[in-house]
């Protein structure tokens, strides 16, 4: 019979409130500051920034769609 490893997260300060992390609630140190972290991606505080693909000269697209690929052969 075997024992079992159990892997511990290595701690490090809390994203939000800078308290070294807990195992149980890595990589925070509290459910409180889970939750703080939770609500801020939720009312929009974090945004992560998309780039906007630029548009094709006069309306064209730049991937045919399947009905011009069959217009062509």
């Amino acid at each position: 019979m075997s024992a079992e490893v159990i892997r511990l997260k290595p701690t490090r300060p809390c994203p939000i409130c800078g308290k070294p992390s807990t195992q149980a609630h890595y990589p925070f140190c509290s459910g409180r500051c889970q939750d703080v972290d939770l609500n801020r991606w939720l009312s929009g505080a974090y945004v992560i920034p998309a780039k906007d693909e630029p548009e094709a000269e006069d309306g064209e697209s730049e991937v045919p769609s399947a009905s011009e690929e069959d217009d062509e052969t």
